[in-house]
């Protein structure tokens, strides 16, 4: 098995790629496309060489109108010209857009992009999928690019008003659903048009939520995540909080008799519980794809270490039980705590969900990034 993702770096890409990553079929058998790789005969061929599989996520979406519907044009073009000189017919999955049925640059393109790979899948009697795809939100997205979400997140986070198109209307779908619908299409081989369908939404009602949201967690209040699509909307506001909202100190109340803070304040529910760890020792390494998870040391000193998902930056945060301070980890970032101290370092953990063994939605991975990850 050899599966091609194209696009690998973008939104959509990183999320596919964490997504396989994380199934035993499918880890150890990608193959990250890059854009640059589409201007190399060479690298071209041979990422496609001895493929099964092609999920095709490149294009252009921001440019000069022309550059728009050209350039999706081009990458199409270029990637059945690689198909050919690897001599490779994979199950060619292309990502289309809702927006392909507007006579746009963009919907042009995206059209005839599409009936290029179409053709080269029937000439060749290849299995080809036509992904259609709503508005496309998730945790890491860029400003001021494909996603009004992740420009109020930004615009929020940033302390700056949000410019909202009263009238205007989304169908939003999170980047990790796309993902577990491809991985299914490439288990089950469908092939022919797949519409998918997201949570249809109002424009100012996303504003308005994410609003909310970051007014309630700044004044560190958890809101309902019982609802998924919420609970997916907090969790990519708060990839745009991080790294600079944490640690986040609480309030310590202390008099003649001791003293006391308020350690997690959440709308609904979830789970608490208190651990111990020796000196040197560390705990985690793991990672979570919708969980919100409270690391808060009570008594000792530790680093608290952060890693994004195929990427090598590390961020380390020093807490101590003297100061409590909590750090909430963002999904799709691999974590850990070690005590640093000289004596037993307790912390809380906390996270909005009560445990499940049966979907424990935590995956292993250390949080030094392996030489063979990329």
């Amino acid at each position: 098995m050899k599966i091609v993702i194209t696009g690998a770096n973008g939104l959509l890409g990183w999320h596919l790629r964490c997504h396989l990553g994380a199934n035993e079929t499918f880890k150890d058998h990608l193959v990250p496309l890059d854009r640059p790789a589409f201007n190399d005969d060479q690298k071209l061929a041979a990422a496609l060489t001895g493929a099964t599989a092609v999920v095709h996520l490149a294009g252009v979406n921001r440019a000069s109108e022309a550059e728009v519907e050209t350039g999706n044009i081009i990458i199409a073009k270029r990637l059945v010209e690689g198909l050919q000189a690897a001599k490779a017919t994979p199950h060619l999955l292309f990502a289309n857009s809702v927006h392909k049925d507007q006579d746009n640059a963009y919907g042009r393109g995206k059209t005839t992009a599409h009936q290029i790979l179409a053709d080269w899948a029937e000439e060749h009697d290849a299995k080809y999928t036509e992904l259609v795809l709503p508005h496309v939100f998730g945790e890491c997205g860029r400003p001021f690019y494909n996603s009004v979400v992740f420009t109020f997140c930004h615009q929020l986070v940033q302390g700056e008003p949000l410019t909202v198109n009263a009238d205007g209307r989304l169908e939003l779908l999170h980047a990790q659903d796309i993902s577990d619908r491809i991985a299914k299409v490439l288990k089950q081989g469908q092939t022919g048009e797949l519409r998918l369908l997201g949570h249809k939404i109002s424009v100012k009602a996303v504003a308005d939520q994410l609003s909310a949201m970051h007014d309630s967690y700044s004044r560190d209040i958890i809101p309902d995540l019982r609802d998924r699509f919420e609970l997916q909307l907090f969790n990519t506001l708060r990839s745009f909080m991080y790294p600079s909202f944490y640690p986040r100190g609480l309030k310590l109340n202390t008099d003649n008799r001791g003293s006391l803070f308020e350690a997690v304040k959440n709308e609904n529910g979830g789970q608490a519980f208190l651990s111990t760890t020796k000196p040197g020792i560390t705990r985690g390494n793991h990672y979570h794809f919708n969980k919100v998870e409270r690391f808060l040391v009570v008594r000792g000193q530790a680093d608290i270490c952060i890693r994004r998902l195929l990427n090598d930056q590390v961020e380390t945060f020093k807490v101590s039980g003297e100061q409590p301070t909590y750090i909430d980890m963002p999904t799709l970032h691999t974590h850990n705590i070690t005590n640093t101290g000289d004596d037993e370092l307790i912390t809380l953990f906390w996270s909005h969900e009560i445990f499940d063994p049966e979907a424990p939605d935590t995956y292993y991975e250390p949080v030094p990034m392996e030489p063979s990850q990329s």
